[in-house]
């Protein structure tokens, strides 16, 4: 029996599957008296630290569950659940925290985009049997703005470099905590996590440790979802975001099986794009809470969920509001949600007003959540002009004129699954939803969207340029080729691709061979 502390916010759903893999029955704290009477704790923390002490002390959970850290019986802690042992947080500094061990929470400091997102490695300092079956050359998955500064260096189980050495996990007797999500680092994860729960696993140092560890580039695996005529939930790709082919719409196979065969051939993220409404569903029955939970039973890298996540009122005249409409897919497998058309209109109205408004479904979700877990997808189109000075957007000078010879260009944004195109610019809505609270840009693009011509680098380029939080590629891959280009050629931290997977043009497997030795990735095997 593993006792569960499940404080409400985020995905925990992921560890239970994890556990419940591996074949343990997961109990859920209710009270305090469960963790008092619990003999393995598992912790999850997601989100923002004083949102996280603050339920904690509202729940009365502080006193027991320092009490449990201090009879040294078996815990593991994930991610701000590590960050919560340690005294403070600048993340919330009037908030403290367990004070288990001396030290402190700080956000990076680094050139590098932060959030520090994707699969890294890992330096131990110490024996411990979580490493029983690694070599130290593993990669594990991380998605944090804040790290550990361990005062008590015997603490310190492995370190991590990102800009900067920090503290990626600690082991202080029997209690366990890693920044990395064992539960999302695939196999290795699932390891890591067997091995802790089994007391007679080997106690061992791996026998590599990297200098310094570097971070992966991320493949990922998107999945279009959609209703067909029929009203069976298939996998869709569109040419140029037209999905039908012969007045049909295109059916590619099940979101499901899908999503578990790229998990098995090495995807290092999944992302669902719910491109049918669903809007007249109440929330508990909307197709796509049920694909996240049935993926995320056999899954164990991070899910991306994108597509009506926006306030609305159902047919029995429920209202819901976007953070609950977030909410629900967090706890249903989804560790990061996408918002598109609304990023556009949120925008919109902080130019117009001047201001943000602090309710904005971008500002709810990521001062809930953490900003780790907003994902802003944009879907721009070029737009030709004869001289930077024609419109009042950022211009670029463009190596592919336009139809008239036009050597500039500026990238509009749509809404609508592109059908309306809007008076703002990919440039300043990647900014703007930076500073409201995002995370990550998912940056597609109308006019390489099934060329499989490869990405528009010019487009990732200033967008990259612009922001200081990760970019995903998106839109024209075409072949393993296109990936080493968008990575060698720009700074982008991901790049995405369906159609060529789906029709297993290209298999994920084969891009990542291609890559090895060229790029760092994360090994499929």
């Amino acid at each position: 029996m593993i006792t569960l502390l499940d404080y409400g916010a985020g995905n925990v759903r992921s560890v239970i599957n994890a556990l419940e893999h591996l074949g343990e029955t997961v109990d859920l704290v209710e009270t305090a008296a469960d963790i008092e009477k619990a003999e393995r704790l598992v912790f999850p923390g997601v989100g923002n630290f004083g949102a996280m002490m603050q339920i904690l002390r509202d729940r009365r959970l502080i006193e027991p569950l320092r009490n449990y850290l201090l009879s040294d019986r078996p815990f593991f802690g994930i991610c701000v659940a590590l960050q919560a042992l340690f005294e403070s947080s600048e993340e919330a500094p009037d908030m403290p925290g367990l004070g288990f061990l001396a030290g402190r929470v700080k956000r990076f400091d680094t050139d590098l985009s932060v959030p520090h997102i994707g699969w890294n490695g890992f330096k131990a300092k110490q024996a411990s049997r979580i490493f029983d079956g690694l070599s130290g050359e593993e990669k594990l998955y991380f998605v944090h703005s804040y790290h550990v500064v361990c005062d008590d260096k015997d603490a310190v189980l492995t370190t991590t470099d990102y800009g900067c050495e920090f503290v990626s996990s600690i082991q202080k007797g029997n209690v366990v905590a890693t920044q990395f999500h064992p539960e999302k680092s695939g196999r290795v994860g699932l390891r890591i996590l067997e091995n802790f729960l089994d007391c007679s696993r080997r106690v061992i140092q791996p026998r590599n440790c990297p200098q310094t560890t570097k971070i992966a580039k991320r493949i990922i695996a998107c999945l279009d979802v959609r209703s067909n005529d029929q009203g069976d939930l298939v996998v869709t790709k569109g040419d140029q975001y037209d999905v039908r082919e012969k007045g049909n719409v295109r059916n590619l196979g099940k979101p499901v099986e899908l999503a578990e065969e790229y998990y098995t051939q090495g995807a290092d993220e999944i992302t669902f794009l719910n491109i049918t409404a669903f809007r007249d569903f109440p929330l508990q029955d909307m197709p796509m809470i049920e694909v996240l939970r049935q993926t995320s039973k056999n899954v164990f890298v991070p899910l991306t969920i994108g597509g009506g996540i926006r306030d609305f009122t159902d047919r029995n005249g429920t209202r819901y509001s976007a953070l609950e409409v977030a909410s629900e897919y967090f706890r249903s497998g989804a560790d990061k949600i996408s918002i598109g058309s609304d990023a556009v209109l949120i925008v919109e109205e902080v130019l117009k007003t001047g201001k943000a408004t602090g309710m904005s479904s971008i500002e709810q979700i990521a001062r809930v959540y953490g900003n780790q877990a907003v994902v802003i997808s944009v879907d721009p189109r070029r737009v030709y002009v004869d001289s930077p000075d024609a419109v009042s957007h950022p211009v670029i000078k463009t190596e592919f004129p336009g139809p008239e010879g036009e050597r500039y260009c500026w990238y509009q944004c749509t809404i609508k699954g592109g059908r309306e195109g809007r008076d703002l610019d990919a440039v300043t809505l990647a900014r703007v939803c930076q500073d409201l609270g995002a995370g990550e840009i998912l940056l597609n693009c109308i006019d390489k969207d099934g060329t499989n011509s490869g990405f528009d680098l010019e487009l990732i380029h200033a967008v990259r340029s612009a922001v200081t939080i990760p970019v995903i590629a998106s839109s024209g891959a075409g072949s393993a080729q296109h990936f080493l280009e968008v990575f060698t050629q720009t700074d982008a931290e991901a790049a995405l691709a369906a159609g060529i997977f789906h029709r297993k043009e290209v298999p994920i497997g084969e891009v990542k061979s291609f890559l090895q030795g060229r790029i760092e990735i994360r090994p499929t095997t």
